[in-house]
C-alpha cells in the first residue's frame, strides 16, 4: 500500500463482506422456502426474503466497487484521496440507508407512504428517502474520486472507471420516475437494471480487472490499455441496444424483437474478450506474484462471467426462444451465474488482492481463500445446471403442454432440493472466504527464530 488514504477501502470492504454474508444466508433461506413453502410464511414471507436477498446483493456490490475505487485510484493517480473524511461520511450515509431499508422491508413499515414506504418495483423497492440518501452518497463519491483523478495522473484505467461510476449514478436517477403506464414504467426500469449490469457495470469490471492484471502479471500498461479500450467499446456497442431483449413482451413495437435479438447476441463478444484478455495477460506476464488467490479469483471472474452472462444469456435471448422461456427457472440460472461470475467474483478478487496490503499481512493464508473459490464456483455452477434443467422442464410442461403453474412446480421439487444443496455449499464457501481475509493467520515461529527476527 503506497498511500495512507487507501485505508478508506478497508471500511468499505468490511461492510461489503458483512452484507455478503446477509445476502447468501437470505438466498439459502429462499432456496429452503422453495422446498418447504410454508416455512416462516407469516413471520418472514418469501417476497420479503427475496427483496433482502437481491437488495443486499446490489448494495454490497456497490460498496465493493466504491472500495475498489478508493483503493486503486490513489495508486493510479499517484496522489492521496481528495478527502478521506468525505469517504467515511459517504459510507455512514449508505449504512444508515441500508439499515432503514432492512427495517422497512422486514416490518413492512409505512406501507403506502410515498416517502417512507417501500415501492413495488423489483430491485429498486427502496423507500424514496433511501433513494435520496443513495444519490447524496453517490455525489460525495463522484466528487471525491473525480477531484483525486483531476489533480493527479490520468490513466485508461481511471478514465474507464470514472465513466462507469458516473454512468452508474446518473442511470439510478430513473428510479425516481414511476409512470402509471406499465409499459413505459418497464422501459425506464430497464434503463437502470439492464444498463447497469450490461452497460456501465461492465466498464467498472473491465477497469478493475485491468488493474488486477497490471499488478498480478507485470504486463506492460500499454498492452493492457489497448485491450481495455477494445473491451469497453464492444460492451457499450452491444449493451446499449441490447436492452431491447427486455422489450419483447411489454407492449413496445415489434421491431424491438429484431434489435434486441441482434444486439444482445453480440453481448457475448465483450465477455469473451474479457476472458481472453485475462488469460493472455497471465500467459504473457513475467511476474510470479505471491498472491495466487487474487489471481485465481481474477481468472475465475473472467471465465464465469463469460459463461454466466455470455453463454447462458445467449441461450434465451433470441425472441423466438424467449417467447417460451421468459420468466422461467432458465432466467434464474442465467441471473445467478452472471452476477456471481461478473461482479461477485470481481469484488472478491480485488478484496483478495487489497485486504492483505491494507492489513499489513501480505501474502496471508491463501489456501482457505482458494478453497472458498472452488466451493463457491462449484456450488454456483451446479446450481446453474440444476436450474437450467428445471427451466427446460418447466418451459415444456407449462409453456408448451399448458399445464398449470403449481402442478409444474410440484414436478420440479427434485431440482429445488439439489439447488438448496448447491446453495449450502456456496454459503460454506462464502463464510470460508470471509474468515480467510478477515482473521489473521497465526504466525509459526521456526526453531532458532525469535519472534519477528528471521533465523540465519
Amino acid at each position: 500500500m503506497k498511500y495512507q488514504s487507501q485505508k478508506v477501502a478497508l471500511a468499505y470492504f468490511a461492510v461489503a463482506l458483512a452484507l455478503f454474508a446477509v445476502q447468501v444466508l437470505g438466498g439459502l433461506l429462499a432456496g429452503w422456502i422453495y422446498v418447504s413453502p410454508n416455512f416462516l410464511s407469516e413471520l418472514l414471507p418469501f417476497n420479503i426474503v427475496r427483496m433482502l436477498h437481491t437488495n443486499s446483493l446490489i448494495v454490497w456490490l456497490l460498496l465493493g466497487f466504491f472500495g475498489a475505487a478508493y483503493f486503486l485510484v490513489p495508486e493510479e493517480a499517484e496522489r492521496e484521496l481528495h478527502s478521506p473524511k468525505l469517504a467515511y461520511l459517504q459510507l455512514a450515509v449508505l449504512v444508515i440507508g441500508t439499515l432503514g431499508v432492512v427495517l422497512t422491508y422486514v416490518f413492512n413499515l409505512f406501507e403506502g407512504n410515498w416517502l417512507l414506504g417501500k415501492e413495488g418495483r423489483e430491485f429498486i423497492e427502496q423507500p424514496k428517502w433511501v433513494k435520496v440518501g443513495i444519490v447524496v452518497a453517490a455525489l460525495m463519491f463522484l466528487y471525491n474520486i473525480t477531484m483525486t483523478v483531476l489533480k493527479g495522473k490520468k490513466t485508461a484505467i481511471t478514465n474507464i472507471l470514472l465513466l462507469g461510476l458516473w454512468g452508474l449514478a446518473l442511470l439510478f436517477l430513473f428510479s425516481f420516475y414511476n409512470p402509471s403506464n406499465l409499459s413505459l414504467d418497464k422501459q425506464y426500469w430497464w434503463n437502470i437494471v439492464h444498463l447497469w449490469v450490461e452497460g456501465v457495470w461492465e466498464l467498472i469490471m473491465a477497469s478493475v480487472l485491468a488493474y488486477l492484471m497490471l499488478k498480478l502479471t507485470g504486463v506492460d500498461r500499454e498492452v493492457i490499455e489497448k485491450w481495455l479500450y477494445v473491451i469497453v467499446a464492444a460492451a457499450l456497442f452491444s449493451g446499449i441496444l441490447g436492452t431491447g431483449h427486455h422489450y419483447y413482451w411489454i407492449g413496445t413495437p415489434g421491431y424491438w424483437q429484431w434489435i434486441g435479438s441482434i444486439f444482445s447476441s453480440l453481448e457475448v463478444v465483450p465477455f469473451f474478450a474479457m476472458m481472453s484478455f485475462a488469460f493472455v495477460m497471465v500467459w504473457k506476464g513475467r511476474r510470479d506474484h505471491p498472491n495466487k488467490a487474487a489471481l485465481l479469483w481474477s481468472l475465475g471472474c473472467a471465465t464465469l462471467a463469460f459463461f454466466g452472462a455470455g453463454v447462458w444469456g445467449f441461450l434465451h435471448t433470441l425472441h423466438g426462444v424467449n417467447y417460451y422461456t421468459h420468466g422461467t427457472q432458465i432466467t434464474a440460472a442465467h441471473g445467478h451465474l452472471a452476477f456471481f461470475g461478473a461482479y461477485v467474483s470481481l469484488n472478491l478478487a480485488i478484496i483478495s488482492y487489497a485486504m492483505p496490503l491494507l492489513r499489513g499481512r501480505d501474502p496471508y493464508n491463501q489456501v482457505l481463500n482458494m478453497a472458498s473459490f472452488w466451493l463457491m464456483a462449484g456450488g454456483m455452477t451446479f446450481m446453474t445446471f440444476v436450474l437450467t434443467f428445471a427451466g427446460t422442464v418447466q418451459t415444456h410442461l407449462q409453456r408448451v403442454m399448458g399445464e398449470y403453474f403449481m402442478e409444474v412446480q410440484d414436478q420440479l421439487a427434485v431440482f429445488y432440493w439439489m439447488r438448496f444443496g448447491a446453495g449450502a455449499a456456496f454459503v460454506l464457501g462464502a463464510f470460508l472466504f470471509i474468515y480467510a481475509v478477515a482473521v489473521p493467520r497465526r504466525e509459526v515461529i521456526q526453531p532458532g527464530e525469535a519472534a519477528g527476527v528471521p533465523a540465519e
